[in-house]
């Protein structure tokens, strides 16, 4: 996409959507008050407000490669600071970590070996925050094809960074008073659906009138 392009929808966006706006932009220029953090992946074919419908203002956002979440502790991430941010500042009252169809991090990721010299970043990036995804997958599904352990890495990568959410203290001290939800989701490019987790049977499953939230055994010591 040649670079006169984006200029031509900034101007595109300041003359129409803005204008016909306006008074919506004159309200987030004093605050912001997202009730949601909406976790994804870098990939350009995926936009988090186009998916969910939603105005500015109403999601707040963290991107990276993979929608990875280092383990609190492990470094002074950006990812950390925004959550931390989100939760403690914002009062965000539900994180979603939506990950996606035909993920390229996660294809190399289950060949990891071959981006140590191409993309060191990318190795070292996937190495210390997605071994447990790799290690689980390759260890655990011998014999399926590279397709089928493609779906099944996206599906325990999101479901590895919800635990590395976990291990948040602002999220453990608001899951433990009931005053958060985590969500873990697998958005299809190829038919636009959205799947969710449902840990009763175990499976991503389709996201119909019920948001699935990842139960949380912090509740349930809390009321005993």
């Amino acid at each position: 996409m040649p670079l006169k392009r984006i200029i031509a929808g900034l101007n595109e966006f300041h003359d129409n959507y803005f204008n016909n706006h306006r008074e919506l932009f004159q309200q987030l220029s004093h605050g912001q008050a997202p009730e949601v953090l909406f976790i994804t992946c870098s990939d350009s074919r995926i936009d988090p407000n186009l998916l969910t419908q939603t105005q500015p203002g109403e999601l707040f956002l963290i991107r990276n490669v993979g929608n990875i979440i280092p383990a609190y502790g492990t470094l002074n991430s950006g990812e950390g600071a925004g959550i931390e941010y989100a939760v403690h500042a914002l009062g965000i009252k539900d994180i979603i970590i939506c990950g996606h169809s035909h993920c390229g991090a996660m294809k190399g990721l289950l060949q990891i070996g071959n981006l140590a010299e191409q993309m060191p970043l990318v190795y070292d990036w996937l190495r210390h925050h997605a071994e447990a995804t790799r290690r689980l997958v390759l260890e655990n599904y011998k014999g399926y094809n590279s397709d089928k352990l493609l779906k099944i890495a996206i599906q325990q990568n999101v479901l590895t960074q919800i635990e590395n959410l976990e291990t948040y203290p602002v999220i453990r001290s608001r899951l433990h008073s009931g005053q958060l939800n985590l969500h873990a989701w697998i958005y299809e490019i190829e038919n636009g659906e959205i799947f969710a987790y449902n840990a009763d049977i175990g499976q991503f499953i389709p996201l119909d009138k019920s948001p699935f939230p990842v139960p949380n055994p912090l509740i349930a010591t809390h009321s005993e």
